[in-house]
């Protein structure tokens, strides 16, 4: 089994017939693309854009090469993990610099700073304005920005999660704690005993749709505590297109 693509040669949509696959393994679910060609043996790789391929003889049931997949879990994590991180690095950081893009809700605004007395961040179309005394001090710059982006993601996040609620009041759960911090290998996580959700704060730079997806998926584990054909079952259910909405998450920096 070959688990690095960076050396494959040809692109694997010229060798077979492609499917878009989901599994679910003990610690996160993994999406892959399965590959049909003439093999023998089960072929996976994990490119540094974070695709996973596997290629697979087309009388390979999808079942068998589910459960190869997950075999691998561990080597999965760390090796997509690695990639990230290697991606991360690789993103300049923000200089505050008129010129510059941010992402916010799916956009790439034009940053245009600006001296004034008066200091703060105001979003006019695609552009975002950043006013402060001194253009040319960096930590200034920064806190504005970061205070402005705090408070949108505690706007935008709580606004969601009140249009979502009323989906679960019916099943009887009681609205949340709602808590906002950055955290490095989820978008949001749930704890249905103490009645908590917390969300992400880098998930602002995501498209609405795909922060609604997260809301409702961590509403619907004070239902299902799990990831069984159930959970997932609810939230199709509530939510029909949760996979494009998912994958808007893909490029986004956690």
């Amino acid at each position: 089994m070959n688990l690095f693509g960076d050396k494959t040669k040809k692109k694997a949509s010229m060798n077979g017939k492609q499917e878009h696959r989901t599994v679910q393994g003990e610690i996160r679910s993994f999406e892959y693309i399965l590959i049909r060609k003439s093999v023998k043996n089960l072929n996976m790789r994990i490119k540094p854009n974070g695709e996973i391929h596997v290629s697979a003889n087309r009388l390979v049931p999808v079942k068998y090469i589910d459960k190869f997949v997950l075999s691998h879990e561990q080597t999965l994590i760390r090796t997509l993990d690695k990639y990230e991180k290697i991606r991360a690095n690789n993103l300049q950081p923000l200089q505050y610099i008129s010129g510059e893009k941010v992402r916010y809700l799916g956009e790439e605004l034009h940053l245009f700073v600006e001296a004034a007395p008066v200091e703060g961040v105001d979003k006019i179309g695609q552009f975002l304005f950043l006013r402060v005394r001194d253009t040319e001090d960096f930590k200034r710059k920064e806190r504005v920005m970061k205070k402005w982006l705090s408070g949108m993601q505690v706007e935008v996040f709580l606004t969601i999660c009140k249009e979502t609620y009323p989906l679960f009041k019916p099943y009887g759960v009681k609205y949340p704690l709602i808590k906002i911090r950055s955290m490095k290998s989820r978008w949001g996580s749930c704890q249905p005993q103490k009645g908590i959700i917390t969300l992400n704060s880098n998930m602002i730079a995501a498209p609405r749709e795909a922060i609604e997806y997260v809301v409702l998926h961590e509403f619907a584990h004070f239902i299902h505590p799990n990831h069984s054909k159930d959970f997932y079952g609810l939230v199709e259910t509530l939510m029909p297109d949760w996979k494009q909405r998912k994958a808007m998450l893909k490029g986004i920096e956690l």
